[in-house]
């Protein structure tokens, strides 16, 4: 018999889809408390599912003997549970010192590229992450505080390709209890309770003393927030493939933007349109590089502005090119 957080994991996993009949889902198991209910949760419902199962552990090896630890309580849940697991370690510290990227930042891409490995060799078609809803709050409020656009405050999707987040409507007290009632038994990571991260300080500090003033108002509200920003991003990116699809000069297939069809539109729209050109040059974007780039259109041709790295734009003729290299257009 499953208890009532389990149906609500498994009525959010079918309302959204998340899972088919017949899906390989690799599950993100850290050893922690909200991945270790993610393994249970998806043990429960399995049967109902018809899915396979199995876990991907990532050793970050930045705790030492701790992290190892994690590793081999991670390997014997997996035993228990008759689950195939896949193990990877990093010397993180190392890439990050080579990529000049936080650590943070290094452990998110090692740890996707990881999942993506291992889906491509053995054939998963979806990987599984605990995040709940206050992990939510603390990313939108993390992209809010780094000055994201609105449709960034979107948070974490329940779905963004074949990652799932099946969890998003648990709450972490909800999580807890579910685990102490159980028996089951997690790991927990000294350095989540250290304020150095940002994460952390919004989590330690932040969330707590905004809750304390505002009971119950601060997640409920930023849920509605992540839902209407995501509603907003839809609109969004429906309207701007409509808009370059009837207007020349507005895509970038080419490395050039048309000049006059950028000053026939409003400044959001064109702000909206050197967002996605920066993004599909993979360059950064923030407010002040679309704001520079807003501003370029009211100069003249021959002026240019660098667009992080070796990226500049320069107007020629009657066009933005977008250009990696040096040399002339």
């Amino acid at each position: 018999m499953m208890n009532a957080l389990e149906k609500k994991f498994l009525g959010e996993v079918r309302a959204r889809r998340l899972v088919g009949q017949g899906d390989k889902v690799l599950l993100a198991v850290s050893g922690g408390p909200d991945s270790m209910a993610l393994l249970a949760f998806f043990t429960s419902v399995k049967p109902l599912l018809h899915c396979e199962l199995a876990i991907a552990h990532c050793n970050f090896q930045l705790r030492g003997s701790e992290s190892d630890a994690d590793e081999c309580f991670v390997r014997e849940s997996a035993l228990t549970s008759g689950l195939a697991c896949f193990v990877e370690r990093f010397d993180t510290l190392r890439y990050a010192a080579a990529w000049k990227k936080s650590v943070e930042e290094t452990a998110r891409i090692l740890r996707y590229t990881f999942f993506d490995q291992v889906m491509e060799q053995q054939g998963y078609t979806t990987v599984a992450t605990g995040h709940h809803v206050n992990d939510n709050a603390e990313t939108i409020l993390f992209n809010l505080f780094r000055g994201v656009s609105l449709p960034g405050l979107r948070g974490i999707r329940a779905r963004n390709g074949k990652i799932i987040r099946p969890m998003l409507l648990l709450h972490k007290a909800e999580i807890a209890a579910y685990l102490a009632e159980k028996g089951i038994a997690s790991r927990m990571d000294a350095s989540n309770i250290a304020n150095d991260y940002d994460r952390n300080f919004i989590r330690n500090l932040v969330i707590p003393l905004i809750e304390e003033r505002f009971p119950h108002k601060l997640l409920p509200s930023l849920r509605r927030l992540s839902e209407q920003a995501g509603e907003l991003e839809e609109f969004l990116e429906l309207y701007f493939e409509a808009l370059c699809g009837r207007t020349p000069g507005l895509s970038l297939s080419d490395g050039k933007l048309d000049v006059l069809a950028l000053k026939r539109l409003s400044v959001f729209e064109q702000k909206e349109l050197f967002k996605r050109a920066l993004r599909d040059m993979d360059a950064p974007v923030d407010a002040r590089m679309l704001q520079k780039l807003v501003d370029l259109l009211k100069t003249h041709q021959g002026k240019m502005v660098m667009a992080g790295g070796q990226l500049r734009v320069l107007w020629k003729g009657g066009s933005l090119f977008f250009l990696r290299d040096m040399g002339e257009v």
